[in-house]
């Protein structure tokens, strides 16, 4: 078992702080689940152990998923890519059309045979990214041509963006975020970003005021803008979440000793950031603040550093997207933005979640893995041109 272990940790390669930082986020989710599942296995009928133990497969498949992610060349996901969209765009229609409908949201639909729901949208945040790293690297040469590549960048950001909001409004926005991020590192035209952009508003505020839940979407806008003239049923999860963090203190009430888990709508989900508030206080909040920041911040150093425009578009993407996500979720806690149905990326309970999230830090992983071999073989080259020159001096036979 021990040489088993210490093969699979000589064959991970990449950048270790992000290894460090999705252990210590995994180890940091089966903390806070089973704290904060005591209600939901009353509700279920069944032992808290149970449900900690379905997390804990989730969290193991992720981070097997992770590692075998992270084994792949990198290159290989630019066709992956296409094939992700083609399925996607259709899943995505078929969940508005016959998903499982759970609060005037149909995000799901369920996998037959083993009876597990499935989110399209996580998906569908992965293939967006990947297929536009993708087409931004193949149109560089044409990049400010508006047939061959700003109308199929803006026709996939737009069909994906309206078929996820519809049901998924925050998701949509953020995925939105990031695709504009990505047109802008590029270089697509000012001029064509802010066509994309105002196509974006119009869709948005179709979705916002005609959309099958626009009245959910302007109730929870108003509550965050009038809290105080807020109906106390519609305010109940802000409230809860405000309770739950005004009374985690300093240094808060230790692992497993929340109150508000038994009154906070979703505290194992999303409103999860707030139970951990309150167990581990506001220096367990900073921690995981700052656990998401060096994640940003070493993603950043493999853009800078990765030679080909693919990789570095590629791990933009996908760090943006977890990045925003998890400060979106960290906001919505502690007041700072409407409430959202967005989970903290690897902390949340979640099993789609968790393991889409695991992919797309294990393609992260695949570029730095690239850039560390890459580095590797020009230290062995140097180091062989070396003896070379060292072997022809010595050679070379002495003046008399």
């Amino acid at each position: 078992m021990n040489q088993l272990i210490q093969n699979m940790l000589n064959k991970t390669k990449g950048d270790r702080w992000i290894w460090l930082i999705v252990i210590l986020l995994s180890i940091w989710s089966l903390l806070a689940v089973y704290s904060a599942t005591g209600t939901l296995a009353y509700k279920r009928g069944v032992g808290t152990e149970a449900i900690l133990m379905k997390h804990l497969m989730f969290v193991v498949g992720g981070l097997a998923l992770m590692y075998f992610s992270h084994l792949l060349d990198y290159k290989y996901y630019a066709g992956i890519s296409k094939l992700l969209m083609v399925i996607t765009i259709p899943l995505l229609l078929y969940t508005l059309l016959f998903g499982a409908n759970v609060n005037e949201a149909s995000r799901w639909v369920t996998i037959p045979l083993i009876n597990q729901t499935f989110q399209t949208s996580d998906m569908a945040k992965l293939a967006l990214i990947t297929f536009l790293a993708r087409t931004l690297t193949r149109k560089q040469e044409n990049i400010k041509d508006v047939k061959k590549a700003f109308l199929p960048i803006m026709g996939s950001v737009c069909v994906v963006f309206i078929l996820i909001a519809l049901a998924n409004l925050s998701t949509a926005l953020m995925l939105f975020g990031v695709s504009i991020l990505l047109l802008i590192i590029g270089r697509i035209s000012v001029k064509q970003i802010a066509i994309v952009c105002l196509g974006g508003l119009v869709l948005l505020t179709a979705v916002v005021f005609l959309g099958p839940r626009r009245k959910t979407y302007v109730s929870r806008i108003e509550v965050f803008m009038h809290p105080e003239k807020a109906d106390p049923d519609k305010s109940f999860q802000a409230n809860q979440s405000k309770i739950a963090i005004a009374t985690g203190g300093i240094m808060g009430k230790g692992p497993g000793n929340s109150t508000q888990r038994n009154f906070l709508p979703h505290p194992y989900s999303d409103f999860v950031y707030a139970l951990i508030i309150e167990e581990y206080g506001l220096v367990g909040g900073l921690a995981l603040v700052v656990l998401y920041l060096l994640f940003l911040w070493r993603c950043i150093l493999i853009v800078t550093q990765s030679p080909k425009a693919f990789g570095a578009l590629l791990a933009a993407g996908l760090s943006f997207s977890l990045t925003i996500q998890a400060f979106a979720n960290m906001a919505v806690a502690v007041g700072l933005g409407p409430v959202t149905g967005v989970p903290l990326p690897l902390v949340s309970m979640g099993g789609t979640s968790i393991l889409f999230t695991s992919v797309a830090f294990g393609i992260i992983l695949s570029v730095s893995r690239d850039i560390d071999e890459k580095k590797a073989d020009s230290t062995t080259s140097d180091k062989e041109k070396n003896k070379e020159k060292k072997v022809i001096i010595g050679e070379i036979p002495a003046m008399a």
